[in-house]
């Protein structure tokens, strides 16, 4: 009798070897699952990429507006916002950093057409013209709309999915680019629009 129970003592139970197992397949299913990503999250990436390739694009494309400006007063303004532009870069790849992922950028399509309406700005007006200025103050104005769609949009869902941290950096952005825009709304209004309403075509003569 006494054998009997020294075998049943010595005998491992049946769910000891099942345990081992179970917490790995615990640990492999949520590690699938942090790795997973929905719809959503998916197209806040593909966002993310598309308006880290519009302001690397404008780094490049604002320089050239800004020397193409005919007042002081608006190539001060466009080399602010190039300064801008570069820190919301650097802020863009602290936020793919944040996300665990790789900072890789997506042709935008939406600003490249506004980045070429503004070398076409450039070609159409005559150089030294206060209407060249007023016109680039439109090109920036739907450039910096466009951003402020697309920052205001991501921090929202950057809210909805959990990342506060992101949400924040992105809408330090969003203050930056609305500030922007009233500015180039200041300036058109103060003095570039109506300068330019009271340029004739003898003016524009004498400047070419």
């Amino acid at each position: 009798m006494a054998k009997a129970n020294e075998k049943d003592i010595n005998q491992p139970k049946a769910t000891e070897g099942k345990e081992p197992a179970t917490a790995t397949k615990s640990a492999a299913a949520e590690q699938q699952s942090m790795d997973s990503t929905g719809p959503l999250e998916d197209f806040f990436m593909d966002a993310l990429k598309d308006i880290y390739w519009a302001e690397k694009a404008l780094t490049e494309a604002l320089p050239k507006m800004q020397a193409a400006a005919t007042t002081e007063e608006l190539q001060e303004a466009f080399e602010d916002h190039t300064l801008l532009t570069q820190k919301h870069v650097s802020r863009l790849e602290k936020v793919f950093k944040l996300l665990g992922k790789p900072a890789e950028a997506k042709k935008c399509d939406a600003m490249q057409g506004l980045i070429k309406e503004g070398e076409k700005i450039i070609e159409s007006t005559p150089e030294g013209s206060m209407t060249r200025d007023a016109a680039l103050i439109i090109a920036a104005q739907k450039v910096e709309h466009y951003e402020i769609a697309s920052y205001g949009g991501l921090v929202q869902i950057a809210l909805t999915l959990g990342h506060s941290d992101v949400a924040d950096i992105l809408d330090k952005t969003l203050q930056e680019e609305e500030d922007t825009d009233m500015n180039l709304t200041e300036i058109a209004e103060n003095s570039i629009n109506f300068a330019a309403q009271e340029e004739t075509a003898e003016d524009i003569e004498d400047i070419m």
